[in-house]
This record gives structure tokens, C-alpha cells and sequence, in this order.
């Protein structure tokens, strides 16, 4: 264990290419200590004592805590965050949807407009049956297709 600390401070790339190994676990360990404290917080089957023992246990004793965790509750990680991004494509396309069908609407007004525009330019109908058609359309009582 000397002989490679002592090879390190001897070739300084091996010490950087040591020093980025440390830096890369330290934040790998942090993804894993976040990970799993989102975890316990988002799951719905654990009691609040359950999620309040688990989060004194991963932050008392991080390393320990995080390992037992995911030992004993990593198996379903993934499909707990995975039921998440399912609950917020779904949100987000009920979102579009309402959104589409509203602009739907004023998209059938204005072809409406456009159909009244077309019937008057033949002289099928008054200047003032126009006024009226148009007002109907436009308070959104007028008849639609």
C-alpha cells in the first residue's frame, strides 16, 4: 500500500489520474446518498416512522445506512422512480390534451369565419345576416360542424 502511494507522489499523472479516481467516487457517493433519500421521501408505502427512521439512519451513519438501504429497498427503486416519470408523462399529455382541445375550438371559429367570408363573398347571404352569423360564432353560440 506504501509502494503505490509512493509511486503516485513519484509519477504526478498517476497522482492526478488518483486524485480524479477519489473525486469521481466522492461524487458517485453523492448521487447514491441523494438517490436514495429522495427514495424514502417520494415512497408511499413506508409510514412516517418508517421514512423518519430511515432518513436518521442514512444521515447518522451515511455509508452504513445508505448500503443497508439499498440492500434491503433497492430492488425497488427503480420501478418506484420509473411509476414517478409514468405519473408525470401522464400529467404533462393530460396537460397538452386540454391545451390542443382548447385551441381546437378557436381553430373551428375561425374556419367558421372563414366559411361565413366565403357564403357572403357569393351573395348567398346579407350584409346583415353576416353581422349576426359572425356575432354567433364569436360568442361561441353559434352552430358547429
Amino acid at each position: 500500500m506504501t509502494g503505490m502511494t509512493y509511486l503516485a507522489y513519484d509519477y504526478p499523472l498517476l497522482s492526478a489520474l488518483l486524485t480524479m479516481l477519489v473525486f469521481f467516487l466522492w461524487i458517485m457517493w453523492f448521487i447514491l446518498l441523494f438517490r436514495v433519500i429522495v427514495d424514502i421521501v417520494r415512497d408511499d408505502s413506508l409510514s412516517g416512522w418508517a421514512k423518519t427512521g430511515w432518513m436518521v439512519f442514512t444521515i447518522v451513519l451515511p455509508f452504513l445506512g445508505v448500503f443497508v438501504y439499498v440492500i434491503a429497498r433497492g430492488r425497488n427503486m427503480g420501478s418506484r422512480e420509473l411509476a414517478q416519470a409514468r405519473a408525470q408523462q401522464e400529467a404533462l399529455d393530460s396537460y397538452i390534451r386540454e391545451t390542443v382541445k382548447g385551441t381546437g375550438e378557436r381553430t373551428s371559429s375561425v374556419d367558421e369565419l372563414a366559411r361565413l367570408s366565403e357564403i357572403k363573398a357569393r351573395g348567398d347571404i346579407s350584409d346583415e345576416e353576416f353581422r349576426r352569423a359572425k356575432e354567433l360564432v364569436l360568442s361561441g353560440h353559434g352552430p358547429r360542424s
